[in-house]
């Protein structure tokens, strides 16, 4: 099967382009950017770039496309050009090109504001069924691309699944209260609690998800590690969230206190990946027990990929003091 992976120059396009390599798998990453893993350089809003690159293909991982980080810096014009029109014209030349199987990389970030706790309340358990709420053009963009992909399985028949992807960049926080705070490692460990993954166990989730599309036809996933909490912990996570992960790992603390680190007071929300385990088949191996398995091995958490792949920030330029500027 012929795979057509969108973004090779990113971080996940990379990733799925070194693990399809070392599978000898036969497949060509594009980009507007040139790389080591791009075969094919040009706009996936051009409609010829887009039909010569899919000559042949069988699926595609549609993983291109303007992120929260450009929010500042593009106008909505490019969002819309890259995250609506780009999926659109890559849907209808799949169509066109008989393609078997189209992995669209969405993200937990489209669900915006029903994110966010009501005062005083538990957190939010995020699920499939929960309706986002949009708060910038990049989460409104990739709605849009969503309700794109199930458009063309209705009508088209084209076999889609949609990933909402939590985070997986290696980047310092964008928040400077937290960078203030936490080592970058310390955030992202935390992170893995409920709403981070690593960028291993997302490529995993997107090669299962090319090999599952054509039996299930349609569906929408959310992909973050696997939480260590249930609805009875909501509460208490809005309250005392250290409290809760010690008595879930009793030896936390003593881990934690070895590094400098800290965990996060309170936790705001709860990603659940039971959907994406059960449809799809998969099995996120890189939580918040691995972290403290090798925080006693002395090793480092993050996966070797995490490591290949390395830090590539979302500019041509260095913003001074932080990683990207914040709308």
């Amino acid at each position: 099967m012929s795979i057509l992976v969108t973004g090779s120059a990113g971080h996940l396009g990379e990733g799925l382009m070194r693990r399809l390599r070392a599978q000898s798998r036969d497949a060509v990453g594009i980009d507007i950017k040139a790389s080591a893993f791009t075969g094919q350089v040009g706009s996936i809003a051009d409609r010829g770039f887009v039909r010569r690159a899919m000559q042949g293909v069988r699926a595609v991982v549609h993983s291109a496309t303007l992120h929260k980080p450009h929010v500042a810096t593009h106008s909505y014009q490019d969002f819309i050009d890259t995250n609506v029109t780009g999926t659109l014209v890559l849907l209808e030349e799949a169509v066109a090109a008989g393609v078997e199987s189209f992995v669209f990389t969405s993200t937990t970030s489209a669900f915006g504001a029903a994110l966010k706790p009501v005062p005083g309340g538990p957190a939010t358990w995020i699920t499939e069924a929960v309706t986002p709420v949009p708060k910038n053009i990049y989460g409104t963009t990739k709605i849009a691309a969503e309700g794109l992909c199930e458009l063309f399985h209705r009508k088209h028949e084209l076999p889609v699944l949609v990933l909402r992807t939590s985070r997986f960049f290696p980047e310092d926080d964008d928040d400077a209260s937290v960078r203030d705070v936490y080592q970058p490692a310390n955030v992202q460990a935390n992170e893995l609690l409920y709403r981070r993954a690593d960028i291993e166990d997302i490529v995993d989730a997107h090669l299962r998800a090319v090999e599952r599309a054509p039996a299930l036809g349609f569906g929408r996933y959310i992909v973050s590690a696997t939480a260590p909490f249930g609805h009875e912990d909501l509460l208490a996570l809005r309250e005392d969230a250290v409290a809760v992960v010690e008595r879930l790992f009793p030896d936390c603390r003593e881990l934690y206190a070895a590094k400098g680190w800290r965990l996060f007071p309170q936790l705001d929300r709860v990603y659940v990946n039971e959907a994406a385990r059960r449809d799809l088949g998969w099995e996120p191996r890189y939580g918040f027990a691995y972290v403290l398995d090798c925080l006693r091995a002395g090793m480092d958490f993050r996966s070797a990929l995490a490591h290949e792949v390395g830090v590539k920030g979302y500019h041509d330029r260095v913003f001074e003091g932080m990683p990207y500027p914040v709308a």
